[in-house]
């Protein structure tokens, strides 16, 4: 199960007007151990991967991986946190059932942190605030009290459009069998049935291992997609445009973009190229179960870049490569 994102602090935590440093906020020793038992339990289930293979489990493991991160990527992100687009009932079912295959929190409640990650990015009421170094943005958010300011500013954040939808209900009124079914049952009762693989093996490959990869490729978002890359749409934030996150996260990163226009639905102005998501939403568009699919038009991209872009492009060199081949 996903260690559950840490809550405000009640006795540890200054409650007067005293500002509250981040460094010396607890640490969440229950998530810590979860951690600590995924990892070592995924690098076993690596190793068996490796030396034990079977093709039917690597192909199922890594369609699996690819639900799951839609079910992220598509739902919880595109969808439900942005309104980047519409889906209908079935779509959305869907989608709730890759989230809870993904096991990174309900749909309301991953919306509600992402939602405050945008409106107060890169200050203390950001959740993975990036200044805090590139570990905390990754996954040591997870292992620290959430800082006040992510409570008091994030109660200013409307969520209240997640729980109109009957879907996101529930889902979280039934999340914990959800995730655990959808997460840990099936990817281990598929081998068994199909093929006849033995139960812990399955566990550790298709359920432990895919799953913290899985948490991995969505965290580089919120680490690598702050930290280095070019910012062809607004130099004056942290978020950057990371072509190796684009591959590992299903085309999320894309990320200077996202944060300079994050309504769009495909998170980037190149379409297609390297963006499996958005590959998946027109698709989906297709069979009539995606509609309203919001974009900004080409003149407004071209008129932000001119303004605040950095002179460089997603794909391009850096502008410290620019620097250098202009000197030479």
């Amino acid at each position: 199960m996903a260690p559950k994102t840490p809550e405000a602090v009640t006795s540890t935590v200054p409650t007067s007007k005293e500002k509250v440093q981040p460094e010396n906020l607890p640490l969440v020793w229950t998530n810590i151990t979860i951690f600590i038992f995924l990892h070592a339990t995924a690098i076993v289930g690596l190793y068996y991967a490796v030396t034990q293979p079977t093709w039917q489990g690597w192909v199922l493991g890594v369609v699996s991986s690819f639900c799951s991160g839609l079910g992220t990527t598509a739902g919880a992100h595109r969808l439900w946190s942005h309104r980047a687009y519409k889906a209908k009932l079935p779509l959305r079912i869907l989608l709730m059932l890759f989230n809870s295959l993904a096991c990174q929190n309900d749909i309301y409640e991953w919306s509600r942190d992402h939602r405050v990650h945008h409106k107060f990015s890169e200050t203390t009421g950001d959740p993975h605030d990036i200044n805090r170094g590139f570990f905390f943005a990754h996954m040591g958010w997870l292992m620290k009290k959430k800082h006040p300011d992510v409570i008091t500013k994030g109660k200013t954040v409307d969520c209240s459009d997640l729980l109109e939808d009957p879907v996101i209900r529930f889902q979280r009124r039934f999340y914990v069998p959800l995730a655990f079914f959808c997460g840990f049952f099936i990817p281990t009762f598929i081998p068994v049935y199909f093929w006849n693989e033995r139960i812990w093996f399955a566990f550790i490959t298709n359920g432990i291992l895919r799953y913290v990869v899985t948490l991995h490729f969505t965290w580089l978002i919120n680490s690598a997609a702050h930290w280095r890359g070019n910012k062809p749409y607004n130099r004056f934030m942290t978020a950057v445009e990371n072509i190796y996150v684009t591959w590992w996260a299903l085309g999320e990163g894309f990320h200077n973009y996202h944060h300079t226009f994050p309504h769009d639905y495909a998170t980037s102005e190149y379409g297609w190229n390297r963006n499996f998501t958005c590959m998946f939403i027109d698709f989906m568009a297709i069979l009539g179960q995606a509609y309203d699919l919001k974009s900004v038009p080409k003149e407004v991209v071209e008129k932000t870049k001119l303004k605040t872009g950095d002179g460089t492009t997603t794909f391009g060199p850096s502008v410290e490569e620019l620097q250098k081949m202009k000197q030479h």
